[in-house]
């Protein structure tokens, strides 16, 4: 069976509706020229388009491993928007924000996960700790859980904070090889109890292939004003290998969260 290749559409911000004011990025729910509402994750914020980077790739793995995430799109901003924003702080925010951004489509109705309230069958709980040790991501704890129940079924957001080693370049061979020991936060760690079969369901379903086809996914002038790299197609790279090497050394991270298990009970 051909592999998909994962395509993000494009749209232009028409109406900036209400401010998210959670963490430092001010996210807000913006309107689009397809008539539709996201919550947009601006370049102009604290971290940049590092996390807009991180955004990308977190969700549309989270995607090819068959887990929900809201349709994920290039958000363009143009100059000329946010002119008449009566709030500084936001107005500045779009100014350093023109040109592609990222959004999720907006989950109308959608509730925030409450893991007091709701409890994740072990297979599912399995997969999204099994991600993010992948992604390095330290986001999804009972603090701030970055899930949302919409119809019945859960919902990951907010893969901004994934991918820290691209905050600090030294040694991201050594990072990629790494566990994830914030995983003992993580959580979904106590319903974890299929790590070791999803880890082999997952080396079926995802290849290096799609790997690098979702790194491809990112613009190239995200990638252009690193001086750390001698173009944008070996900070690509860069990418692409911290990924397939930590996917083929899965059972560092598994191990990991095992054995971080333990210690919950």
């Amino acid at each position: 069976m051909p592999e998909v290749i994962p395509q993000i559409r494009t749209v232009n911000v028409t109406r900036y509706v209400t401010p998210l004011r959670e963490g430092g990025s001010l996210p807000a729910i913006v309107e689009a020229d397809d008539g539709f509402l996201y919550v947009l994750k601006f370049r102009g914020a604290g971290q940049g388009v590092k996390a807009l980077i991180a955004e990308l790739i977190g969700g549309e793995l989270a995607r090819a491993l068959g887990l929900q995430v809201p349709e994920i799109v290039f958000a363009n901003v143009d100059n000329a928007f946010g002119r008449t924003e009566p709030d500084e702080e936001i107005q500045d925010l779009l100014k350093a924000s023109v040109g592609l951004n990222v959004a999720l489509h907006y989950l109308s109705g959608s509730i925030s996960f409450d893991p007091a309230v709701t409890t994740v069958e072990p297979l599912l709980a399995s997969k999204i700790v099994w991600l993010d040790c992948l992604l390095t991501n330290m986001d999804r704890t009972v603090r701030n859980t970055n899930m949302l129940s919409w119809h019945k079924e859960l919902w990951l957001i907010d893969h901004g904070a994934c991918l820290y080693f691209h905050h600090n370049w030294q040694n991201w061979e050594e990072q990629a090889l790494r566990p994830f020991s914030l995983v003992k936060d993580h959580v979904l760690l106590p319903q974890a109890s299929l790590l070791e079969e999803v880890d082999t369901a997952f080396h079926s379903l995802l290849t290096n292939t799609q790997i690098r086809n979702i790194v491809q996914l990112i613009p190239a002038d995200w990638l252009a004003d690193d001086d750390h790299f001698e173009g944008i197609d070996a900070h690509r790279e860069v990418y692409t290998q911290f990924l397939e090497t930590r996917f083929a050394n899965s059972q560092i991270f598994v191990k990991e969260a095992l054995y971080a298990g333990t210690k919950l009970i």
